[in-house]
């Protein structure tokens, strides 16, 4: 559909762009980070590049997928 009959119409202009923010919602989420409060305990526990906790289960799984299992 090409974007100048889009937007034409207020209706379908609206429901466009409330697909563009669900599209969006649903790609990049809305919670925000665990962090953890406690220094030592964040010392202790190894996190990836986005500040997350690294998980048994999520390494096995990188393991497997290494390996060609």
């Amino acid at each position: 559909m090409p974007y100048a009959k889009l937007f034409k119409n207020r209706w379908a202009a609206l429901l466009w762009a409330g697909g563009i923010l669900w599209t969006a919602v649903d790609v990049a989420g809305y919670a925000p980070a665990k962090h953890v409060d406690n220094a030592t305990e964040a010392a202790a526990a190894p996190t990836d590049a986005t500040g997350e906790v690294v998980q048994n289960s999520d390494l096995a799984i990188l393991a497997s997928v290494m390996n060609g299992d």
